[in-house]
């Protein structure tokens, strides 16, 4: 189910937006059969990539230590989880100032769709090289973006004028999330859960 949805996404948009905006499924089955797995994917290829294969930069290995990885790779899944819900709600709050309104767990659905790029993406986090993981983050952004200008108006019903406006609401707020987790990292990393090199 969950591979249908992703790659129904990136092949037929158009008809997998009418699906999601159709289905019908509870908040709990959103996140435990489409959240939770994608989630996974970054952080388990961030913990297999940190602290078995080691990052590499420049003519240096740098591995960290089993230990020191867990707890900030857990941190890191919980954050994606969060970050999901965030964007979810927004969506789902913000829906009767453009004119329309859905159920919380189509919502979300719509955000984890959107999201599914980024997420898909993470896997590259197992071969730890710099310059690998920026060009495949910059596609799985690019493509996350243009995910959400063309669903969010077919799964909330609304014009392409409003919906433009309402993903870019939308996007603002995921802006913000991001930044927010990245604050938390620093935050995370100050309080003495940085890695350690082996």
């Amino acid at each position: 189910m969950i591979l249908k949805h992703i790659t129904g996404s990136f092949i037929r948009t158009d008809k997998e937006w009418l699906h999601i905006a159709a289905k019908k499924i509870s908040l709990a089955a959103c996140f435990y059969k489409y959240v939770l797995p994608l989630a996974a994917i970054p952080a388990i290829s961030a913990f297999i990539g940190a602290a078995v294969i080691g990052w590499d930069i420049g003519e240096r290995n740098f591995k960290f230590t089993v230990e020191s990885t867990i707890p900030l790779v857990i941190a890191f899944y919980f954050a994606c989880i969060i970050g999901v819900a965030i964007i979810g709600q927004a969506i789902h709050w913000m829906a009767t100032t453009y004119g329309t309104k859905k159920d919380l767990s189509t919502c979300m659905l719509l955000a984890i769709t959107t999201l599914s790029p980024l997420f898909i993406g993470g896997i590259f986090a197992l071969a730890p090289i710099p310059w690998v993981i920026f060009l495949a983050g910059l596609f799985s952004l690019a493509y996350s973006i243009y995910l959400l200008y063309t669903g969010l108006p077919v799964v909330m019903g609304i014009n392409q004028e409003k919906g433009f406006l309402f993903a870019s609401a939308v996007l603002t707020i995921g802006l913000v999330t991001l930044v927010g987790v990245l604050i938390s990292t620093v935050i995370f990393w100050t309080l003495g859960f940085a890695p350690i090199h082996v």
